[in-house]
């Protein structure tokens, strides 16, 4: 399929939702949303629908200019557009209660400002072969999960849980709040990744590799770790790192059972 416009290449036209009732009527059948977009200043009375909409299923919504509307598309769109997903986006708690329900000790990541479609997409495939069932994402500042992170992940994105959230500070909360501890990954911290126990239930904080974990992100997680490094380069490559983190958390489960 070829992408709708040379300046936003892995988004096809077929991702294309055009118009008020088309919006609505995917939203509440189910369909996964990645975004809307909104003209600035468009009203009416189908718009306030799909906010609430929009609002209810944790959807991102963003004001463009019309310009931008129809750099998408010269349909009629009544002044909005929106791009469906290729990724079914869970619950979090529902995600929590599924794993625990399942007798499963729980190991997920948090991605923070992850912007790299391949890099979230590596992640996922080493979060499915390390056992994590779950990664959450925030519904801004991250890579969009379009078919090139699909294909970076080799289909594991289809096989493990997406939890998108509106707050990974709140996410914090929920995890913290069943039980699950919160290990950020930081190069100046003083535990080395091996020095946690990923026996119980923990999550996997990964930030960047310019800035790192969000400051108060990091300030309520329960631990700050790092990978242990021959030299002076800067740092593993964020998937690299993430891939490592896992085994590493992977093979304490193992040798725990």
């Amino acid at each position: 399929m070829d992408g709708f416009h040379k300046k936003r290449p892995g988004i096809n036209k077929s991702a294309l939702i055009i118009g008020r009732q088309p919006i609505i009527e995917a939203i509440q059948s189910g369909r996964p949303i990645d975004k809307i977009f909104f003209q600035r200043n468009v009203s009416g009375d189908a718009i306030g629908t799909i906010r609430q909409l929009a609002r209810e299923h944790n959807i991102p919504i963003q004001q463009v200019p019309p310009e931008k509307l129809l750099s998408f598309t010269k349909a009629n769109h009544q002044g909005c557009i929106a791009i469906a997903g290729l990724v079914q986006y869970m619950d979090l708690q529902q995600v929590i209660d599924h794993v625990l329900g399942n007798g499963e000790t729980p190991l997920f990541v948090i991605l923070d400002g992850i912007t790299d479609v391949r890099n979230i997409g590596a992640i996922a495939r080493s979060a499915v072969c390390c056992g994590a069932q779950a990664i959450i994402i925030p519904d801004k500042g991250v890579g969009a999960l379009n078919e090139e992170a699909m294909k970076s992940s080799a289909g594991a994105l289809e096989k493990i849980n997406i939890c998108r959230v509106n707050s990974l500070m709140k996410a914090v909360d929920t995890l913290h709040l069943n039980g699950i501890k919160v290990f950020a990954t930081e190069m100046t911290a003083e535990k080395f990744l091996y020095e946690v126990d990923y026996a119980e239930p923990c999550c996997i904080v990964m930030g960047n590799e310019e800035n790192g974990v969000f400051p108060a992100l990091m300030k309520i997680c329960d631990e700050k770790i790092k990978i242990p490094m021959a030299g002076n380069f800067e740092s593993f490559n964020v998937s690299v790192a993430t891939g490592i983190v896992l085994y590493e958390a992977m093979k304490k489960r193992i040798t725990a059972t």
